[in-house]
């Protein structure tokens, strides 16, 4: 876990980063502190306590998707505090009314959320990714991969939350499984090849990884629906198999080509590249 502190006006918001699941969690307290405009830190946190409790009885699943991390407080010292992915957040944004609520989600979103700028959005968040893209230097051709991705990579979490995938941990160990499979490295280790930390690793795989990890998330979503997957079991095995098919196109190609398909290119900024191959 990596601490990091985030600035929303004049208010700091506390958060961690899970290189595990690759995600960013913060701290509920201090949103809802942005949100009501809250001076008072124990007042933010009487207010989420009774909005906790209600949300509780109403069975909504924003409370059950909240975790509880250590963050440090004001004292200097580390308590167990409630946090939230910023999907959760979106949820829990909604049931606090507040005229900070939109600016919120914005701030959210530009500093990188790209699933909450689909929830929130979809077409305008697709229209700032490819924006974002062509000034990063993206080719149209590696656009059109990227997002043709993503759309495959929605169907299939879709596909996971309608079938008993519920944690955001129990989708990063599927998708860890189904890269793996195909890609004979481990999420963590090709970010590690590209020299990436917090960076998205779609954002930086080739026009080649971008096709295979689509073509392992396609055959997994139509495995899983042939074998009616449900629950972790049933779709580890449909994230082998799907991920086994886009493995054995790789290599394939790379028989036939004599290059690897993962590598260690990236689109970091001149002075932070590290480029090498498998």
């Amino acid at each position: 876990m990596k601490n990091k502190l985030a600035i929303f006006e004049d208010y700091q918001i506390r958060r961690l980063y899970d290189e595990d699941t690759e995600t960013w969690y913060f701290s509920v307290v201090d949103i809802i502190r942005a949100l009501l405009q809250q001076p008072d830190f124990q007042a933010a946190r009487n207010y989420w306590k009774v909005l906790k409790n209600r949300l509780k009885k109403e069975g909504s699943e924003s409370v059950t998707n909240c975790h509880r991390l250590k963050l440090e407080a004001a004292d200097g010292k580390k308590y167990l505090t409630d946090v939230a992915s910023p999907e959760t957040l979106l949820r829990l944004i909604q049931s606090v009314p507040s005229p900070k609520a939109e600016p919120i989600k914005l701030w959210l979103a530009k500093v990188g959320y790209e699933r909450m700028q689909d929830m929130a959005d979809p077409a305008r968040s697709l229209d700032r990714a490819r924006e974002y893209w062509q000034q990063h230097g993206r080719s149209e051709k590696w656009i059109q991969q990227r997002m043709m991705g993503q759309e495959t990579r929605n169907k299939l979490t879709d596909y996971w939350k309608e079938h008993d995938i519920k944690k955001e941990s129990e989708f990063a160990v599927l998708t860890n499984i189904i890269h793996q499979e195909w890609a004979g490295v481990a999420v963590k280790e090709h970010k590690k090849l590209k020299g990436l930390k917090t960076q998205n690793l779609r954002d930086h795989m080739s026009e080649a990884e971008l096709i295979f990890t689509a073509l392992a998330e396609l055959s997994t979503r139509q495995i899983a629906e042939t074998m009616a997957a449900t629950g972790m079991k049933e779709n580890k095995v449909a994230g082998k198999k799907g991920g086994g098919i886009a493995r054995k196109a790789r290599v394939d190609l790379e028989e036939k080509t004599g290059r690897s398909v993962v590598t260690g290119e990236n689109f970091l900024p001149p002075g932070r590249r590290k480029i090498s191959d498998k």
